[in-house]
């Protein structure tokens, strides 16, 4: 018995460092080509086309774990910009920085999910990161760093599609992936930032 034990203990980590092993190789392969295939992804991986489907029997199985994967990665890299933390102007540049970073890497496989998906995990990965903008802009219109005179919900919207709008800028060639995140945050500060009242001094005419 106690052999069968360390035997099935044995198959079970076989099997979860293949799984771990198919999920990293698949997401590789997926940032770099939303059209991969099976076959490249398993040899990525380093196990054979048996062993990918005995675990993932279709593409939208491993496309779903691979979403997962992304998904924890993103959020892990959100938090350690600390949006929630320090002056609210700075937290949105770090935001919007590790953000452009997340979505570069990521924009293909999105691709691949958003076209092989139902749209269920997609607005999962859209929560993501909205629920974390939504705060900063709260925070910030709270603090007078951001625009009250607009609603949040347009302002998160502003965000979130600018950042869409870039990634459409890089895969057309009219903008580089290096230098989106420094225009990126020089549109969407000088859009949300609180208007500078400006100081106007009337002098008296002239006699």
């Amino acid at each position: 018995m106690a052999a069968d034990s360390i035997s099935d203990r044995r198959r079970r980590a076989d099997a979860e460092r293949s799984i771990a092993a198919i999920v990293d190789a698949a997401f590789s392969c997926l940032s770099e080509d939303a059209d991969v295939s099976m076959s490249a992804i398993a040899r990525a991986a380093g196990v054979g086309r048996v062993t990918l489907y005995a675990h993932f029997p279709t593409r939208q199985a491993l496309l779903r774990a691979v979403l997962r994967h992304a998904m924890v990665q993103a959020a892990a890299a959100l938090d350690a910009a600390a949006p929630d933390d320090g002056d609210a102007r700075e937290a949105l540049a770090r935001l919007v920085g590790t953000g452009w970073q997340v979505l570069d890497r990521c924009r293909r496989l999105a691709t691949a999910a958003a076209r092989d998906l139902p749209s269920a995990p997609m607005r999962e990965v859209q929560d993501l990161v909205l629920d974390r903008v939504e705060r900063l802009v709260t925070r910030g219109q709270e603090e007078g760093a951001f625009r009250a005179d607009l609603p949040s919900s347009w302002l998160v919207t502003t965000i979130y599609g600018l950042m869409h709008a870039a990634a459409q800028e890089v895969d057309a060639g009219r903008l580089s992936s290096s230098d989106a995140s420094t225009v990126l945050e020089t549109t969407l500060l000088s859009a949300i930032e609180r208007p500078a009242v400006a100081s106007v001094q009337q002098s008296s005419p002239g006699r």
